[in-house]
């Protein structure tokens, strides 16, 4: 998984069928300190977050695990919204 930060979001008029309806928003990995790093996905959003939200991303075929993107052509899904982290150094 990936703990990242939504910062925009993606517009496509013509794409597979099997992604009509679905969000598409752009997630910048971000590190312990909540600063956005280099690295960005494309990624689903099935559980309605907005800009600037922090998210858990999953990949590959974990992305396919769930009921609103399985046997779907999806490579990145927002899993959760993250309310809250904490961590000891």
């Amino acid at each position: 998984m990936i703990l990242g930060q939504v910062v925009g979001s993606i517009v496509s008029t013509q794409k597979d069928n099997n992604l009509t309806g679905k969000k598409l928003v752009i997630v910048k990995a971000i590190d312990l300190d909540g600063n956005l790093l280099d690295s960005f996905v494309v990624a689903v959003d099935i559980v309605g977050v907005g800009i600037n939200e922090k998210v858990l991303v999953v990949s590959g075929s974990s992305a396919r695990q769930t009921e609103e993107t399985k046997d779907r052509a999806i490579d990145a899904a927002i899993v959760a919204k993250v309310d809250s982290y904490t961590f000891e150094v």
